[in-house]
């Protein structure tokens, strides 16, 4: 029964009827929680349905506590979590598993403590936390994942030359301009939204420099920042591409002695 459970809750094959159907529950489960706290700002739309929306609550957290008990329980089956008190503790400080519980936690909290009511709307927003629960659940979020993983160097350097370029533009924009409008950019961590609207090509116009040095100087920097905030999407780009082609090539082995050979070929042509 434990095996079978744990089969469901982590499938291992897309052939499994209920660990398909299993997947479906969950997910749609997902969407529609983060339907329903959308739908909980809306005052009058809440008033009339607080009833349905209560209940709808109570079900799903009643689901989502079940599951993350199961996968608790469950977690063994695996040889990394094989102990039955060290290894389900591991398993409970995993990412995966602290956002599961930190879904249902705040569900739990005011039976047991007299809670303001403004802190009780906060704690309600943590079932916006569902949407990663659907990280596992969905290939192409494993995907972005591993993509991340192989690219994450890379994503760094960009970021750490971002943060620097920030920094430069509002140091540079605070020296031209801070005699000019001294409101406007009367530090450098002021003039670091300027240089953030600047760079990302939004231009709210909210704050902006009136000299000609300044405009000249924001021109630049709105040219340099179309390149800066482009890396990072160029770089997870060719990251899909990497892994999306690692997926699709296998390692050959040999017939006779299930060696495997230093030779690749592509699945869909082994399929043929």
């Amino acid at each position: 029964m434990k095996q079978r459970i744990g089969e469901i809750l982590e499938p291992e094959s897309e052939s499994d009827f209920l660990s398909r159907g299993f997947n479906i529950f969950i997910i749609s489960l997902i969407v529609l929680n983060v339907f329903a706290v959308s739908v909980e700002t809306m005052q009058d739309v809440s008033e009339i349905y607080s009833g349905p929306l209560k209940v709808f609550e109570w079900f799903s957290m009643v689901v989502f506590t079940l599951e993350y008990i199961l996968r608790v329980w469950t977690c063994t089956l695996k040889p990394e979590f094989s102990s039955p008190v060290s290894g389900r503790i591991r398993y409970m400080l995993t990412p995966a598993a602290i956002i599961d519980l930190m879904v249902v936690i705040p569900f739990y909290l005011p039976f047991f403590f007299d809670l303001d009511l403004r802190f009780l709307r906060v704690l309600r927003l943590f079932r916006l936390f569902t949407l990663f629960k659907m990280a596992r659940y969905s290939k192409s979020l494993h995907l972005f994942k591993s993509v991340l993983q192989d690219t994450r160097q890379e994503l760094f350097i960009v970021l750490a030359a971002t943060m620097g370029m920030l920094v430069f533009a509002s140091g540079v924009i605070y020296f031209i301009e801070n005699k000019a409008p001294p409101e406007a950019f009367s530090s450098i961590p002021a003039a670091m939204w300027w240089a953030v609207s600047t760079m990302t090509t939004v231009g709210y116009g909210d704050v902006y420099p009136i000299t000609t040095l300044g405009n000249y100087f924001g021109g630049f920097i709105s040219i340099l920042g179309l390149g800066t905030f482009g890396l990072p999407v160029g770089i997870i780009a060719y990251g899909f591409i990497e892994e999306l082609h690692k997926q699709k090539m296998r390692p050959m082995e040999c017939p006779h002695c299930g060696k495997e050979l230093k030779i690749t070929v592509e699945r869909r042509n082994l399929q043929r």
